[in-house]
């Protein structure tokens, strides 16, 4: 299926290890507030990695269908720890628990679908990127324990409802473009 330069390339060491840091996330965020600078540490290396294969694929032309899967699925993962653990804790209400997870399970098994639809993965689009970069600033505002009553928390947690809802539109009509594409092409 992929072969051993799609896989085994900088870009997707940083996928993976970003895919790893989970585990760490997973049992250091019970106690996040002992050990926040230790949590921020691995969050941050989460955001750079993740920053970072996106940059080398380019640079290095190392842009391959294995990559556009693990990468938003070690992105997912991350991020699915964190809000699962603050909901658990309580640091994040119900509702965006809700709306964050159910995004992305819709988004990764819709493009699971459209993958197998279409035949190709398509990468991650502009405003997902701006949803993840977003949200993951409410995540690490929570772990530095920024006042949730404050205008800047309360910005940060409304834009990152709202790129939510947006960003969720923005994949189904994209999806659905593809998808009539393709159909299309095929008569």
């Amino acid at each position: 299926m992929f072969s051993k330069t799609e896989i085994f390339n900088i870009s997707n060491l940083l996928s993976f290890l970003r895919l790893l840091s989970a585990i760490p996330l997973w049992l250091l965020l019970d106690d996040f507030r002992n050990d926040r600078i230790l949590v921020l540490t691995i969050t941050l290396f989460a955001l750079v990695s993740d920053f970072l294969d996106g940059f080398f694929a380019r640079k290095f032309k190392q842009i391959t269908d294995f990559g556009k899967m693990i990468d938003p699925l070690a992105d997912k993962i991350v991020t699915g720890v964190v809000v699962i653990k603050f909901f658990i804790l309580k640091e994040i209400p119900e509702y965006l628990f809700y709306m964050i997870i159910g995004r992305d399970i819709v988004i990764f098994l819709g493009g699971m679908f459209l993958s197998a639809k279409i035949g190709k993965v398509l990468p991650s689009n502009m405003i997902g990127k701006i949803t993840v970069c977003v949200l993951a600033l409410l995540l690490v505002m929570i772990i530095l324990n920024f006042e949730k009553g404050s205008f800047v928390y309360r910005a940060v947690f409304y834009s990152t409802l709202i790129l939510i809802v947006v960003s969720f539109i923005a994949y189904l009509v994209r999806a659905f473009e593809f998808i009539n594409k393709r159909k299309y092409e095929s008569v």
